[in-house]
């Protein structure tokens, strides 16, 4: 049992931890952590300037420690707090973080609450006052106005009382800042009148415009027009067009289709909200057709339209006419933007994220064949105020001079203005403001505050905001007393900064003696203390004085003098080859009393041990003594390696040369000096040797034919590697090949230069000839003639083709034909003349545009021995079964024609030809058995010979009729006797059907479990013996046979034996009567108890 305490102390802890979480949370960001100023020294010249934010958010919370990572105790949480109060003692003006957007409240909304966001920081935390259209709200005379934090709540708003533009103020002890204006608009969408609407009347052909007429509605509206009835809508295409700037349907040309009732429909884009006109019917006049008239703008766009920069602009324009008119854009001395789109059969030009050089002036043109019209409009593009420039929170000694520049940039330009704690700021006496320029002369205590630089045009303005501090303050000194070692000989310098306001001024004492200055100390500008060629009489105390108007404070140095450290560095230069290892020390001689501290550096950059640790290894042999250790060098560890020694009093470097040898660098850019058709002559710089001579360069080709690079002949061959120029021989003619050369030297071979550019060899006759040329085949009369073609690699040239040549056997003269294409692999020849398999002599060319090349060796081919010629004959085919069918046949008379096969037609009596099937030998046979034929029916069958060239004639028909189906009903009651291996098995004879085949016997089939050997026995009568050759499982099953083939079988028979077993058994099979079925099943279960079922 545990202690009572236990629980107790958990619970404690618990709550501790929960009360230090809770403090920890509660936390506050503080601005002035971020805000902070930490100056070095009042009597730095000019202004002092930090960031300010100027947009919601960005203030990120304080980096906190990890609870896991740092014990929470006592002093942990003291020094926490202390640091809290400290940044919370820090304090300045307020800086907005949120400020208000434009809200569009729906007037029907069920929140009936409009909430304006403002929220600003500072220290002391702001106060919040709001303004509409420039006059401060009075909470207090209306109830409907309230604040929560820096929020306005407008409760029950309504667009008479509350819409207009509102402008949020923060203030503190510190100044007064003004947020930007948020315009608050209603949205709404009142009902159409409810009166009746007139007729329209037109002609056909004429065209007619159908007011919407809107109702009241905030903000913009969505237009469409129901025809007769909803939610059939009015489609819009070249003859209709519906405006979104008036609302109104345009017909240009009106049809007998477009009679009718009209409906406006309008949808408010924020609240969604619908509502319907009252019908306009639209009839036509019966007085006549309207003939053609000239198009007649009746829509169209402003002659001046003013857009936003970023938003897509919608240009609309359309026209009245018969023919119905066909509208056009174009720009005025420009081009129409292509990013700019034609929608509603180009009654509207789209033209999205619109940008300054989109401006100028565009037309619209309606034309049709009666004639055309114009309109001509100017598109302007203009833009928010941005800025450039934006001023700083400063801060400054009084009597110092303010320069502050805000720039912003706008179209049209903008304009400046500036604030002061929210009130407009105006040149006078000390203070000069020209534009976005803010100068004040002679900064005293009362400048203090928050100013604003507002930049703005007629489409917005922006805010920068900034605090202005001038500082008083007697000098503190922040680390005080400060401890200087210096390096006997050299220069040391003392530093006094204090921090003051105004600047203080300075003095420098050795003991109770002021310091005069000499050629060895002097006192510089900054009030630092410079001593030359340090020895060891400097050692002792200094004390630095700083004095203002508002008190004076000291700073003691106390400056040591130690002896200069020396540090050696071996080897001073070493070389290696790729591949081997190399160990460079470091060692410091150093005043003992110092602590010295190592770093090593390759090429003036730090080592990184831990990214590099495969190459670079740290050692640390003794105190003052560093090793470095490079194993497994690669090339690009060649360079200059640096140790640096550090003690508090100086700092030392010495710097060793490791050069590395390996296989030379890649050579410079390869360059083809002259091209022939079997050459190319290269050129390129020497790259790298890598401190060991090259040796030889090797050239190496590619080219679409080739497997990647390959190393080609040269002349001079070899290329040693004195060279930079050699000969590539050997090349193909007319062949795309780039180049790139290969450096050796006694270490290995270095990377491949960079290719050359692609160039091709020069055309030439082609060199090789066809190969595998063959022939025969083909139709009656036709000598056929096929080659391997030539790959493009090997043409040599444009317009390359073959040269086909053949001559009858014995004869002179060689009959040449040309065959164009390079993908040829074929020639056929046709003569009526010569009888079939004639010999020829045959022999393929080449040739391109330089000329012809070479032939192939002469082969012989014979012609074409065409398709058989005569039909099969004694044609024979009976009946085998209910579904087969053998056919025999005799193969026609020896002659040209030779059949490499046979195929036979056949189809049912009563059937056509056309729809019969067809079967094809596998070789020369001259019989077929055709299956899965249908039972009882006559069959008409052909046969024809065939070979590779075609088909020769068929045989007359011949019938056979498939015998009847064999008997559907399986042998039943199967009973069995076993007397040792002998098993005598009976059963009830099958009778056939009147359409299936008469019962001439029985098949019983005996087979063991788990061997492949069957043993089937046949018999005329319903009964049989068998003999079991040896124990195990057996299976028996028996069928009926018939004309028509093997009958249904029947059900399986299980009889288990072993050596010396005798039993009897009635087991009948599942057609047994139920009672024989439970006699069969309790002999089974008596005789085979382990049997499966």
């Amino acid at each position: 049992m545990g202690s009572p305490w236990k629980p107790i102390l958990l619970l404690s802890i618990i709550s501790g931890l929960s009360d230090f979480a809770r403090a920890v949370a509660a936390r506050p960001i503080s601005y002035a952590a971020v805000l902070r100023m930490k100056a070095d020294s009042s009597s730095v010249l000019g202004s002092r300037s930090r960031p300010r934010q100027h947009r919601s958010g960005g203030l990120g919370t304080p980096d906190w420690p990890a609870f896991s990572s740092h014990p929470l105790s006592a002093l942990s949480l003291l020094s926490s707090q202390e640091d809290y109060r400290s940044e919370e003692s820090e304090e300045f003006g307020p800086v907005f973080i949120h400020e208000p957007g434009n809200v569009i409240f729906p007037l029907d909304s069920d929140e009936k609450k409009v909430v304006m966001h403002c929220e600003a920081r500072g220290n002391p935390p702001p106060t919040y006052s709001w303004y509409i259209n420039g006059t401060e709200l009075d909470t207090e005379a209306d109830y409907r106005y309230s604040f929560i934090d820096g929020n306005l709540i407008i409760t029950n708003a309504s667009e008479i009382t509350d819409y207009g533009k509102y402008q949020c103020k923060a203030e503190n002890s510190f100044g007064t800042v003004l947020g930007r204006e948020a315009l608050l608009q209603f949205a709404y969408l009142g009902a159409f009148s409810g009166k009746t609407r007139g007729g329209v009347s037109v002609r056909e052909g004429q065209g007619v415009v159908l007011m919407c007429t809107p109702p009241p509605h905030s903000p913009e509206i969505i237009y469409s027009w129901v025809f007769n009835e909803f939610p059939s809508f009015v489609a819009e295409d070249s003859r209709r067009f519906i405006s979104q700037d008036t609302g109104n349907l345009y017909i240009s040309k009106v049809q007998p289709s477009d009679v009718g009732s009209y409906i406006c429909l309008v949808k408010n884009t924020v609240t969604n909200a619908r509502v319907l006109s009252p019908p306009t019917p639209l009839t036509l006049k019966t007085d006549g057709v309207m003939g053609e008239y000239e198009p007649k703008i009746e829509v169209h766009f402003l002659t001046s339209v003013l857009a936003a920069k970023g938003l897509t602009v919608r240009l609309e324009c359309f026209a009245l006419g018969n023919p119905v008119p066909t509208i056009t854009w174009r720009k005025i001395n420009g081009n129409i933007p292509k990013k700019a789109r034609l929608r509603k059969s180009q009654a509207v030009l789209e033209i999205p994220n619109i940008q300054l050089e989109d401006s100028g002036t565009y037309e619209c043109k309606a034309e049709n064949p009666r004639g055309g019209t114009a309109f001509k409009g100017h598109l302007q593009v203009y833009t928010l105020p941005q800025w450039v420039r934006m001023i700083n929170d400063t801060q400054m000694d009084s009597g110092e001079k303010l320069q502050w520049e805000c720039k912003a940039m706008g179209r049209p330009r903008p304009t400046y203005h500036w604030l002061r704690n929210g009130l407009p700021l105006t040149s006078q006496s000390r203070i000069e403001i020209v534009n976005g320029e803010l100068t004040i002369h002679k900064v005293q205590q009362t400048d203090s505050g928050m100013f604003q630089c507002v930049a703005g045009n007629k489409y917005g303005s922006i805010y920068s905001n900034a605090e202005l501090k001038i500082l008083a303050s007697a000098p503190v000194f922040v680390h005080n007393p400060v401890r200087v070692i210096a390096t006997l000989g050299k220069d040391v310098s003392l530093e006094c900064k204090p921090k003051a306001s105004p600047k203080p001024r300075i003095t420098w004492r050795r003991g109770d003696r002021r310091i005069q200055q000499n050629r060895r100390i002097m006192l510089l500008r900054n009030n630092t203390l410079r001593i030359v060629n340090s020895s060891r009489a400097d050692e002792g105390n200094y004390v630095c004085q700083a004095e203002n108007q508002l008190g004076s404070a000291e700073m003691t140095a106390i400056l040591w003098v130690k002896e200069a450290m020396r540090v050696e560095l071996s080897p001073n230069r070493v070389e290696v080859t790729v591949g081997e290892s190399v160990v460079l020390s470091c060692k410091a001689a150093h005043d003992t009393s110092l602590d010295v501290a190592f770093q090593w550096f390759f090429n003036q950059r730090p080592i990184n041990f831990q990214q590099d640790g495969n190459h670079f290894e740290y050692i640390q042999t003794q105190s003052s003594t560093v090793d470095l250790m490079i194993r497994s060098i690669l090339l690009k560890h060649a360079g200059k390696y640096g140790c640096r020694a550090q003690t508090s009093a100086d700092t030392v470097f010495a710097e060793s040369e490791l050069l590395v040898r390996g296989p030379p660098g890649p050579p410079g850019v390869v360059i083809v000096e002259e091209i022939t058709d079997t050459t190319a002559t290269l050129s390129w710089t020497r790259g790298l040797d890598n401190h060991s001579p090259i040796s030889t360069y090797n050239i190496q080709a590619r080219s679409p034919f080739s497997l990647g690079w390959q190393t080609v002949q040269t002349d001079p061959d070899p290329v040693t590697g004195d060279l930079e120029s050699a000969m590539a021989v050997a090349l193909n003619p007319w062949v795309e090949y780039e180049f790139r050369v290969v450096a050796s030297n006694a270490i290995g071979t270095g990377d491949p230069s960079a290719p050359s550019r692609g160039v091709r060899t020069k055309e030439a006759v082609p060199k090789v000839a066809p190969s595998n040329v063959s022939g025969g085949n083909g139709r009656r009369h036709e000598l056929v003639i096929s080659w391997e073609p030539i790959s493009e690699e090997f043409q040599n040239g444009e317009g390359f083709g073959y040269i086909v040549a053949f001559r009858a056997n014995g004869t002179r003269g060689w009959k040449e034909r040309m065959v164009t294409s390079a993908d040829s692999t074929t020639y056929k020849y046709r003569d009526e003349t010569f009888p079939p398999l004639t010999p020829f002599e045959v022999k393929v060319g080449v040739y391109n545009n330089k000329g012809d090349g070479p032939f192939s060796e002469e082969v012989i081919i014979h012609s074409a021995e065409g398709e058989p010629r005569e039909a099969p004959s004694d044609v024979k085919a009976y009946s085998i079964s209910s579904s087969e069918i053998r056919v025999t046949w005799k193969p026609p008379n020896p002659g040209p024609g030779r059949p490499r096969g046979y195929e036979l037609s056949y189809w049912k009596d009563m059937e056509q030809e056309d729809l019969g099937k067809k079967q094809r030998t596998l070789k020369n046979e001259t019989s077929m058995v055709l299956t899965g034929l249908k039972g009882n029916s006559l069959y008409l069958i052909t046969v024809k010979a065939f070979n590779s060239i075609g088909e020769g004639p068929a045989t007359a028909a011949v019938t056979a009729n498939t015998r009847k189906a064999p008997p559907s009903q399986p042998p039943t009651n199967l009973m069995w006797i076993q007397e040792g291996n002998n098993v005598s098995l009976n059963w009830e004879p099958v009778k056939a059907k009147d359409n299936e085949s008469d019962v001439i016997g029985y098949m019983v089939l005996l087979k063991q479990e788990g061997k492949g050997h069957n043993q089937v026995t046949r018999t005329i009568n319903p009964s049989t013996m068998l003999s079991l050759p040896e124990g195990g499982t057996y299976i028996i099953e028996v069928r009926a046979l018939s004309e028509g083939g093997e009958g249904a079988v029947s059900s399986q028979v299980r009889i288990v034996t072993s050596s010396g077993v005798r039993a009897k058994s009635n087991q009948c099979s599942v057609h047994c009567m139920p009672q024989s079925l439970t006699w069969t099943a309790l002999l089974l279960v008596l005789l085979v108890p382990l049997a499966s079922w």
